[in-house]
Protein backbone atom coordinates (compact mmCIF):
# COMPACT_ATOMS: atom_id res chain seq x y z
CA UNK A 1 0.00 0.00 0.00
CA UNK A 2 2.75 2.57 0.83
CA UNK A 3 4.73 1.63 -2.44
CA UNK A 4 1.70 2.40 -4.00
CA UNK A 5 0.85 5.57 -2.54
CA UNK A 6 4.64 6.83 -3.03
CA UNK A 7 4.08 5.86 -6.93
CA UNK A 8 0.67 7.34 -7.32
CA UNK A 9 2.39 10.67 -5.66
CA UNK A 10 5.25 10.41 -7.45
CA UNK A 11 3.29 10.45 -11.14
CA UNK A 12 0.93 13.31 -9.97
CA UNK A 13 4.20 15.28 -9.26
CA UNK A 14 6.14 14.56 -12.12
CA UNK A 15 3.46 16.14 -14.48
CA UNK A 16 4.84 19.07 -13.26
CA UNK A 17 8.52 18.55 -13.18
CA UNK A 18 9.26 17.92 -17.13
CA UNK A 19 10.61 13.88 -15.61
CA UNK A 20 11.26 11.47 -18.04
CA UNK A 21 11.21 8.06 -17.84
CA UNK A 22 14.41 5.97 -19.81
CA UNK A 23 14.24 2.68 -20.26
CA UNK A 24 14.24 0.78 -17.25
CA UNK A 25 17.30 3.18 -15.83
CA UNK A 26 15.51 5.39 -13.99
CA UNK A 27 14.06 9.03 -13.98
CA UNK A 28 15.69 11.71 -15.93
CA UNK A 29 15.19 15.27 -14.98
CA UNK A 30 15.30 18.55 -16.72
CA UNK A 31 17.58 21.03 -15.47
CA UNK A 32 14.79 23.42 -14.07
CA UNK A 33 14.00 20.83 -11.48
CA UNK A 34 17.59 21.02 -9.54
CA UNK A 35 17.96 24.84 -10.03
CA UNK A 36 15.04 25.12 -7.67
CA UNK A 37 12.39 26.41 -10.34
CA UNK A 38 10.50 23.16 -9.41
CA UNK A 39 9.54 22.67 -5.96
CA UNK A 40 11.77 20.65 -3.64
CA UNK A 41 8.87 18.55 -2.41
CA UNK A 42 8.33 17.05 -6.35
CA UNK A 43 12.28 16.05 -6.18
CA UNK A 44 12.22 14.78 -2.39
CA UNK A 45 9.47 11.81 -4.12
CA UNK A 46 11.34 11.34 -6.97
CA UNK A 47 14.10 10.51 -4.69
CA UNK A 48 12.26 8.29 -2.52
CA UNK A 49 10.70 6.36 -5.43
CA UNK A 50 14.13 6.20 -7.25
CA UNK A 51 15.51 4.42 -3.50
CA UNK A 52 12.38 2.53 -3.29
CA UNK A 53 12.92 0.14 -6.68
CA UNK A 54 16.88 0.21 -6.18
CA UNK A 55 17.67 3.05 -8.39
CA UNK A 56 21.05 4.60 -8.15
CA UNK A 57 23.74 3.69 -5.02
CA UNK A 58 23.15 3.35 -1.44
CA UNK A 59 24.91 7.24 -0.81
CA UNK A 60 22.13 8.66 -3.09
CA UNK A 61 24.34 8.67 -6.29
CA UNK A 62 23.18 7.85 -9.20
CA UNK A 63 24.95 7.36 -13.20
CA UNK A 64 23.00 7.31 -16.44
CA UNK A 65 25.35 9.31 -18.52
CA UNK A 66 27.06 6.36 -20.17
CA UNK A 67 24.09 5.82 -22.22
CA UNK A 68 23.56 8.77 -23.38
CA UNK A 69 25.17 11.53 -25.41
CA UNK A 70 25.25 15.24 -25.42
CA UNK A 71 27.19 18.33 -24.19
CA UNK A 72 27.57 17.59 -20.47
CA UNK A 73 27.41 20.65 -18.14
CA UNK A 74 27.64 20.24 -14.24
CA UNK A 75 25.31 22.02 -11.60
CA UNK A 76 26.21 22.40 -7.85
CA UNK A 77 23.30 22.52 -5.53
CA UNK A 78 24.63 23.57 -2.28
CA UNK A 79 21.17 23.39 -0.40
CA UNK A 80 21.32 20.20 -1.55
CA UNK A 81 24.63 19.20 -0.61
CA UNK A 82 24.00 17.41 -4.16
CA UNK A 83 26.24 17.87 -7.76
CA UNK A 84 24.36 16.54 -11.23
CA UNK A 85 25.54 16.25 -14.24
CA UNK A 86 23.36 17.28 -17.29
CA UNK A 87 24.10 15.87 -20.78
CA UNK A 88 22.21 18.48 -23.23
CA UNK A 89 19.63 19.31 -20.76
CA UNK A 90 19.02 16.14 -19.74
CA UNK A 91 20.10 14.63 -16.19
CA UNK A 92 22.53 12.08 -16.27
CA UNK A 93 24.01 11.66 -12.91
CA UNK A 94 24.34 13.20 -9.38
CA UNK A 95 26.45 12.34 -6.23
CA UNK A 96 26.57 13.68 -2.58
CA UNK A 97 29.06 16.17 -1.40
CA UNK A 98 30.58 17.95 1.00
CA UNK A 99 30.80 21.97 -0.09
CA UNK A 100 32.48 24.54 1.73
CA UNK A 101 31.71 24.96 5.69
CA UNK A 102 31.14 28.48 7.48
CA UNK A 103 33.67 31.20 6.53
CA UNK A 104 35.01 28.92 3.50
CA UNK A 105 31.71 28.92 1.74
CA UNK A 106 31.31 27.79 -1.98
CA UNK A 107 30.16 30.96 -3.72
CA UNK A 108 27.14 30.32 -5.72
CA UNK A 109 28.00 31.41 -9.33
CA UNK A 110 28.57 30.39 -13.24
CA UNK A 111 32.02 29.09 -13.22
CA UNK A 112 33.63 26.22 -15.87
CA UNK A 113 35.88 23.66 -15.63
CA UNK A 114 39.29 25.62 -16.09
CA UNK A 115 42.03 22.62 -15.00
CA UNK A 116 41.98 18.83 -14.88
CA UNK A 117 44.98 17.01 -12.43
CA UNK A 118 44.16 13.41 -11.25
CA UNK A 119 46.94 13.34 -8.88
CA UNK A 120 46.67 16.59 -7.38
CA UNK A 121 47.15 18.04 -3.93
CA UNK A 122 46.43 21.21 -1.95
CA UNK A 123 49.33 23.55 -2.16
CA UNK A 124 47.85 25.12 1.04
CA UNK A 125 45.80 22.38 2.95
CA UNK A 126 47.49 18.87 4.49
CA UNK A 127 49.92 18.02 6.90
CA UNK A 128 53.46 18.29 8.54
CA UNK A 129 55.45 15.26 8.28
CA UNK A 130 58.81 14.22 9.40
CA UNK A 131 61.11 12.68 6.70
CA UNK A 132 59.97 8.93 7.10
CA UNK A 133 56.39 10.67 6.63
CA UNK A 134 55.28 10.29 9.93
CA UNK A 135 52.91 12.99 10.65
CA UNK A 136 53.50 15.61 13.01
CA UNK A 137 50.73 18.09 12.49
CA UNK A 138 47.40 17.46 10.88
CA UNK A 139 44.88 19.48 8.89
CA UNK A 140 47.39 22.43 8.83
CA UNK A 141 47.45 25.60 6.82
CA UNK A 142 51.01 26.13 5.65
CA UNK A 143 49.91 30.05 5.71
CA UNK A 144 49.58 30.35 9.38
CA UNK A 145 50.53 27.09 10.99
CA UNK A 146 54.64 27.62 11.34
CA UNK A 147 56.64 24.19 10.32
CA UNK A 148 58.18 22.05 12.92
CA UNK A 149 61.76 22.03 12.40
CA UNK A 150 63.00 18.87 10.55
CA UNK A 151 59.34 18.63 9.03
CA UNK A 152 58.04 19.06 5.53
CA UNK A 153 54.38 19.93 3.83
CA UNK A 154 52.79 17.20 2.16
CA UNK A 155 49.54 19.00 0.84
CA UNK A 156 46.16 17.43 1.36
CA UNK A 157 45.18 14.83 -1.65
CA UNK A 158 42.43 15.80 -4.02
CA UNK A 159 42.40 13.34 -6.90
CA UNK A 160 40.32 13.87 -9.94
CA UNK A 161 40.26 17.41 -9.28
CA UNK A 162 38.55 19.95 -11.09
CA UNK A 163 39.03 23.64 -10.67
CA UNK A 164 36.07 26.17 -11.55
CA UNK A 165 37.43 29.12 -9.97
CA UNK A 166 40.31 30.29 -7.72
CA UNK A 167 41.81 27.45 -5.25
CA UNK A 168 38.08 25.98 -5.72
CA UNK A 169 37.50 22.42 -7.70
CA UNK A 170 35.64 19.48 -7.47
CA UNK A 171 37.28 16.37 -6.06
CA UNK A 172 37.31 13.27 -4.37
CA UNK A 173 37.17 13.41 -0.78
CA UNK A 174 36.05 13.09 2.80
CA UNK A 175 31.74 13.74 3.07
CA UNK A 176 30.76 13.96 7.07
CA UNK A 177 27.06 14.48 5.58
CA UNK A 178 27.45 18.24 5.89
CA UNK A 179 29.46 21.29 4.31
CA UNK A 180 32.94 20.98 5.72
CA UNK A 181 35.42 21.39 3.13
CA UNK A 182 37.53 24.69 2.63
CA UNK A 183 35.46 25.72 -0.46
CA UNK A 184 36.03 22.70 -2.49
CA UNK A 185 33.34 20.44 -3.91
CA UNK A 186 33.99 16.81 -2.74
CA UNK A 187 32.70 13.98 -3.88
CA UNK A 188 32.63 9.89 -2.91
CA UNK A 189 35.99 8.64 -5.08
CA UNK A 190 33.67 6.64 -6.95
CA UNK A 191 31.73 9.34 -8.21
CA UNK A 192 34.37 11.87 -8.77
CA UNK A 193 36.16 9.63 -11.18
CA UNK A 194 33.35 9.26 -13.22
CA UNK A 195 32.09 13.16 -13.06
CA UNK A 196 36.13 13.70 -13.87
CA UNK A 197 36.43 11.27 -17.10
CA UNK A 198 32.27 12.94 -18.13
CA UNK A 199 33.82 16.53 -18.25
CA UNK A 200 36.13 17.88 -20.54
CA UNK A 201 38.01 20.81 -19.50
CA UNK A 202 35.79 23.91 -20.75
CA UNK A 203 32.44 22.11 -19.17
CA UNK A 204 30.23 24.83 -17.96
CA UNK A 205 29.49 24.51 -13.55
CA UNK A 206 26.12 26.41 -12.36
CA UNK A 207 26.84 26.76 -8.12
CA UNK A 208 22.79 27.88 -6.95
CA UNK A 209 22.86 27.95 -3.07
Amino acid sequence: MVTRHLLLLFVLLSSCTTVKSVGTNGFHFGRRVITGEIPRAARFVNGQVRRLFGFGQSDGSFWYADEMQGRPSIVINLGEQMVYLFKDGELAGGSPISSGSEGYDTRPGRYSVIEKDIDHKSSIYGDYEDMQANVIMQNIDNRKDPRPPGTRFEGAKMYYFMRIYGGVGMHQGYLPGHPASHGCIRLPGHMAEKFYYACPQGTPVEVVP
